[in-house]
């Protein structure tokens, strides 16, 4: 049988997807922009998660009736589910608790994109393992964590939609950018000294940071861009060259590298911390730059503002990979294949 046959007589599947929530990166980017594509491929894939979200208040005061309100209204949502072909957990139900993962319906993919199984001793991320029928981790190093607890682990990078972004010259003005949640502003905080000594160098230069709170920068030439979703390709657009500092730590080695697909898919050339995920794009094409060191970070963003054509020729690159191995319309397809094989 042929593979178009075979698609042809392929039986509709329904997956209930429980999620975090709107706002959560993780949510969006790997499950809720599958859900178009999935259609396509004869899967309807329908997302949950409690209005009162995933994550507790920071007042303390306040969680034991937000963890009773959050789990009150996962419950037509687990009864919802039982419709279903398959169960999508992304991660805990609960932030870093386990509590109804067990009263989904089976067979159950359980889907892992960040250290989670750091958290209160990996407790749940060791419980999740043993409900799953198959984990589906972002990237090698998730995937040695989770094939200590289940055997069946499969790698499905996230993806990035390159059809949103739309690749055009870089702006006169030198401009480096990030962009990124105010939870990882404390990365871009790391390489403050290094930015001081580019725009040393090249006054005219402005850091650009997109984000939902302004980073502290103080003394640096920024231009900040609240963060939406509808903001995210013009401000990429906007930009010479793009920033991803991290530590070097397991929660680190956990990142999917999403930053900088997104500067890959609009084109743009990076500079980056060479840790878990980020080595491994650099090594798939001339895209970007490693920097570990202050020094390395300066001469590194120097060097790409400097020679503009070879920034724009990394970018190119850049844009290549990430349409050929990264996008949604390439990756679509493997989740679909991950799917049915649990039906």
């Amino acid at each position: 049988m042929t593979t178009d046959s075979a698609s042809a007589t392929a039986r509709s599947l329904r997956v209930a997807a429980f999620t975090g929530g709107a706002a959560i990166a993780s949510a969006r980017f790997r499950v809720r922009q599958y859900i178009a594509p999935l259609a396509g491929l004869d899967i309807t894939l329908r997302e949950y998660w409690p209005s009162l979200g995933t994550y507790p208040p920071h007042c303390k005061v306040l969680r034991p009736a937000w963890l009773i309100g959050t789990l009150t209204q996962r419950l037509p949502q687990l009864a919802a589910g039982w419709r279903a072909d398959i169960a999508l957990l992304q991660r805990e139900m609960v932030s870093t608790l386990p509590t109804l993962e067990g009263w989904t319906h089976r067979p159950r993919l359980v889907d892992i994109d960040d250290s989670v199984h750091l958290y209160r001793g990996g407790r749940a991320a060791r419980r999740l393992a043993a409900l799953a029928d198959l984990v589906v981790v972002g990237n090698d190093w998730l995937a040695e964590i989770w094939q200590r607890w289940n055997p069946t682990v499969e790698i499905l990078p996230t993806a990035v939609e390159t059809d949103a972004y739309r690749p055009a010259s870089l702006p006169e003005r030198p401009t480096i950018g990030w962009i990124g949640s105010a939870g990882n502003l404390h990365y871009l905080s790391d390489i403050a000294p290094a930015l001081a000594r580019v725009v040393d160098r090249f006054p005219e230069t402005l850091i650009a940071v997109c984000c939902d709170r302004p980073p502290d920068l103080p003394g640096l030439p920024v231009r900040f861009t609240p963060w939406s979703p509808a903001a995210e390709a013009e401000f990429l657009a906007s930009i010479t060259l793009g920033l991803m500092p991290l530590r070097d730590g397991p929660w680190e080695r956990g990142k999917c590298s999403f930053k900088m697909l997104q500067y890959m898919a609009a084109g743009r050339p990076c500079v980056v911390s060479p840790v878990g995920m980020n080595n491994d794009l650099l090594g798939k094409a001339e895209l970007g730059l490693a920097a570990a060191t202050t020094g390395e970070w300066a001469e590194a963003l120097s060097s790409l503002l400097a020679d503009r054509d070879g920034a724009a020729r990394m970018g190119a690159a850049g844009r290549a990979v990430a349409e050929t191995r990264y996008s949604v319309r390439v990756l679509a397809p493997r989740l679909a294949e991950l799917i049915r094989r649990l039906a």
